[in-house]
């Protein structure tokens, strides 16, 4: 990745390494929050699939994806200096991403989303508190999650896909545990109606 070269992203098969942990990445941050560009970049890098993956679950188009998970590392470039927590540096960077998909979302007037793969269908379809006839089928799934609004997909996946805990959700989203909590039942019980007979009628 070269930000200041060319304004893009050199893709990479890097895997995320997830949360902050080390003294290393957190010595990364402070660097990159007083202008390191090269430090920025580091951290970026193993962070591309993750935000590629978050990005696509909610644009549903790959290139779309692409173009808002540049758009995702520019912006939190730009806005570093903001991050007041190292320690809570993919929490914000995450923030970053999920706004910039929405944005991308409204801008575009789509409301599509990715074909999952099946090995993460299990994952969501799980999310309904009653079973689904074919909520083993990925593109059943699919349309269910195209029938939901934005915001309530968005959580799906974040929790069920990527895995966050009601708590790292929160951080992500800047809002409070409860409202997670309340959320996500809403967004279950949508997804569930959205996969009922009547629900893939529509």
């Amino acid at each position: 990745m070269n930000l200041a070269a060319s304004g893009g992203i050199r893709w990479s098969n890097a895997h995320p390494e997830g949360p902050i942990q080390t003294a290393k990445d957190r010595s990364l941050a402070d660097r990159a929050r007083n202008g390191d560009l090269d430090a920025f970049e580091e951290l970026m890098h193993v962070r591309i699939d993750t935000i590629y993956r978050l990005s696509c679950a909610i644009v549903g188009d790959e290139a779309d994806a692409r173009d808002s998970t540049q758009e995702t590392f520019i912006a939190a470039w730009r806005r570093i200096r903001e991050l007041r927590d190292p320690d809570r540096f993919d929490a914000w960077l995450q923030r970053i991403a999920v706004n910039g998909a929405r944005m991308t979302l409204r801008a575009r007037g789509r409301r599509r989303v990715r074909e999952i793969p099946v090995g993460d269908v299990a994952a969501l379809a799980a999310a309904s508190d009653r079973a689904a006839p074919e909520r083993s089928d990925a593109d059943a799934l699919g349309a269910a999650l195209d029938r939901i609004p934005t915001d309530q997909r968005t959580i799906l996946v974040l929790h069920h896909l990527e895995g966050h805990s009601v708590a790292e959700l929160a951080e992500v989203l800047g809002i409070p545990v409860g409202t997670v909590k309340s959320r996500l039942h809403t967004a279950r019980r949508a997804l569930e109606g959205a996969l009922a007979p009547q629900g893939r009628a529509r």
